[in-house]
């Protein structure tokens, strides 16, 4: 099955259940051939893992298409926001103060407003970003009143090979509590049961682009 069929095949299975869920194509990884036929579909909202590489693949595409959003889904290091800011439309993954205040000064430098979402360890495991759930209120408080960041929801990855919807749901409950709006979450293997669980954006990439492996 060809990438195109299966971008088409998940919005289909998506939007069955959330006509207006917001795909966020990952393609970290993919050369624009690969990209492009989804482009051409009219898809506009594609995610990146790496700054280097979303400048490389995309600065100058974006150039004469403004219309791309583009989403950075991975760890964003406080030395590489000064180069996110220039490119990505939605960052995911907001983790710790440092980064909210560089972030918010490289906002006003650059004169340019990006959405965010915080990313919270939902599962509490030591190996992975996110601020703590005991301190979510707290965070998002400080980089929505403080800072003045447009933070839109919260984000999380839970825990490998077991039951996402406790997780979800527990992410939607927190995001419910703060009055916020959107949610990011949901991958490959568990996208369905994201959008179930009150999910505004999904993050597909080796589901779309596997036979291209």
């Amino acid at each position: 099955m060809s990438i195109l069929q299966n971008y088409l095949n998940i919005k289909n299975e998506a939007e069955i259940l959330n006509s207006n869920i917001n795909i966020v194509v990952v393609t970290k990884g993919q050369h624009f051939v690969n990209i492009k036929p989804i482009i051409d579909q009219g898809h506009l909202d594609f995610g990146e893992n790496r700054v280097q590489e979303a400048l490389l693949k995309w600065s100058e595409y974006i150039r004469i298409n403004s219309n791309i959003n583009l989403h950075l889904i991975g760890k964003l290091q406080s030395n590489k926001a000064k180069d996110a800011i220039k490119i990505f439309n939605f960052i995911h993954s907001l983790d710790n103060e440092k980064l909210a205040i560089t972030l918010a000064s490289l906002e006003v430098i650059n004169n340019r407003k990006i959405n965010y979402f915080i990313q919270v360890n939902i599962g509490t495991e030591k190996h992975k970003s996110g601020i703590d759930v005991a301190s979510v209120n707290e965070f998002v408080n400080y980089c929505s009143f403080d800072l003045k960041l447009n933070i839109l929801g919260l984000m999380c990855i839970p825990p490998l090979n077991i039951d996402s919807s406790e997780y979800f749901l527990n992410l939607k409950s927190l995001n419910d509590n703060l009055k916020l709006k959107n949610l990011s979450i949901g991958m490959s293997n568990d996208f369905k049961v994201a959008i179930q669980c009150g999910s505004s954006h999904i993050r597909i990439g080796s589901a779309i682009f596997k036979s291209s492996n």
